[in-house]
């Protein structure tokens, strides 16, 4: 019979998110290097590059991968034998101590992205507590614990649908997965939940991501039952239709598709797909007693050396002087490296921009002939001017687009993934742009920018404004001033030469 002390849960579960914060599983890492050297779309290629670069100098620098560092999910599995040192604390309550040291590690604080009272005033928590905690009982006297950090842009995508006991799985998800959007960051995982009731569904979906990458294991060993056709079907038909990394285009949108099934009424088929971004964040970990677990860092050198540089086509520009006619010129694809002052912009800011114009209200800041990048980013350590700060969704702020375009004098907007229809011609109409930075690589994003600090709503937190200063910062043209959406053409052009390429190889 084990004795498992409290303070090695809580010291486990601290170390463990720490840990992931900012290193990637590296089984991940080994598909998307796979990804990269095959394939064959640029813009794809150049995103996924940076996204390994961004890994690499995440686990060097041991700071987050993603500006997100996401919604503590924890499974926890607990010996029936298993006995604790003391019991004035439950095991969500040691789970939430855990969580709220790592995040406030001073060596390494993580972004505080959690709210409470969510229907209403929607106050962060400060500590990125609660932590969603799945406990079960299962035989033996040992404690197993799954942890993952979850993104607010990849969960935000996750889908459910009661389907008929005759309707295809295959067909709902790939139905489905292109109304996601390119908001989920891909190239990542699917996570498919089969059985018992919706919210089961759900738990099975998330729990399954868990799971390391071994799709080509399966690939080369062939399906043993119809859990693992499913999979090989989704994959290959997701990957088909040719929505690539960041919603760009290309051959790779998935590397690999995660099943869990039970048992379900004869009457229904419920289904729940919750997708994984390319900041896939998860470890686990077993306690016997002997102490707190020992997580075994990776070896930088198990990275892949991959180097990204601007292609000829590069656009270097000053913020600082830009008009809409010099704007004009910019084609969706392009490479823009950004200098000069940027400003931010999230949610609750753009809210409360509203709330302020409406009210006839001076704006705090002026956002005439500027650029407003959709980013909350990580607190900064030592000397660097901002922690981790990748794009968040663009579409979250499609209903403020309009206002900001017509009312404030905004130039140009920065975030990640695609725009919505009236956005795009909201765009048009006012000859603006959006430029898109790859999601899933904050470090390597926070490394333009040299100067920041906060302009407006400071008791925002991460929400606040901030004034950035950057220096060739890498962006591509998402939208440009003509209404072009490339997260409309990409995808669609890949598609086509997914299908030629097929044809080619079914004609050898």
């Amino acid at each position: 019979m084990a004795i498992i002390k409290q303070k090695d849960l809580i010291e486990s579960v601290a170390d463990a998110l720490q840990y992931i914060s900012y290193y990637h599983p590296l089984d991940f890492i080994q598909a998307l290097e796979k990804a990269y050297h095959k394939e064959e779309s640029q813009a794809a290629k150049d995103a996924i590059a940076q996204i390994l670069i961004n890994s690499r100098m995440s686990a060097h620098g041991k700071r987050p991968i993603c500006q997100d560092t996401g919604i503590v999910t924890c499974f926890v599995k607990v010996g029936m034998a298993v006995q604790w040192d003391s019991t004035d604390m439950t095991v969500q309550q040691m789970v939430d101590e855990g969580t709220r040291r790592a995040y406030l590690n001073p060596d390494n604080p993580l972004r505080a992205s959690i709210v409470s009272d969510p229907a209403g005033k929607r106050i962060n928590t400060k500590d990125n507590t609660p932590a969603v905690v799945h406990i079960e009982m299962v035989p033996g006297d040992q404690i197993d614990v799954m942890i993952a950090a979850k993104g607010g842009g990849s969960e935000n995508k996750s889908k459910m649908a009661m389907l008929n006991p005759s309707d295809s799985i295959a067909d709902w998800v790939v139905k489905t997965l292109p109304t996601m959007g390119a908001g989920w960051c891909p190239p990542g995982m699917l996570g498919i939940g089969i059985g018992g009731t919706a919210e089961k569904a759900g738990v099975l979906a998330k729990e399954s991501l868990m799971e390391p990458v071994n799709i080509q294991d399966l690939i080369d060993r062939g399906p043993e039952n119809a859990e693992e056709e499913l999979r090989l079907e989704i994959y290959d038909r997701v990957n088909k239709l040719g929505i690539g990394a960041q919603g760009l285009g290309g051959l790779t949108t998935v590397v690999d598709i995660k099943i869990m099934s039970v048992p379900t009424h004869a009457a229904s088929k419920p289904v729940v797909m919750i997708p994984n971004c390319a900041a896939t964040r998860h470890v686990h970990f077993h306690l016997d007693g002997s102490g707190p677990a020992d997580l075994t860092p990776p070896k930088l050198e198990d990275w892949p050396e991959i180097t990204w540089e601007v292609g000829e086509n590069v656009r270097r520009v000053n913020v600082d002087e830009l008009s809409k006619a010099d704007i004009s010129t910019w084609k969706t694809g392009e490479t823009v490296l950004l200098s000069g002052t940027i400003l931010t912009g999230r949610d609750a800011a753009h809210k409360r921009i509203q709330e302020m114009l409406a009210a006839g209200e001076k704006l705090p800041v002026d956002f005439t002939d500027k650029f407003i990048y959709y980013v909350g980013p990580v607190d900064a350590i030592g000397d660097e001017a901002v922690g981790p700060a990748g794009p968040t969704t663009a579409t979250r702020m499609d209903k403020f687009t309009e206002m900001m375009l017509a009312e404030t004098g905004l130039l140009g907007t920065i975030g990640k993934a695609e725009r919505g229809p009236e956005t795009v011609q909201s765009i048009k109409n006012h000859k603006s742009v959006y430029l898109m930075a790859v999601g899933g690589a904050a470090y390597l994003v926070s490394k333009a920018i040299k100067k920041a600090k906060v302009v407006a709503f400071e008791d925002m937190g991460m929400e606040a404004i901030y004034e950035f200063v950057v220096e060739d910062m890498p962006v591509t043209v998402a939208v440009d001033s003509l209404g072009e959406s490339v997260h409309v053409t990409g995808p669609a052009i890949w598609q086509v030469k997914i299908e030629e390429l097929d044809r080619k190889s079914n004609e050898k």
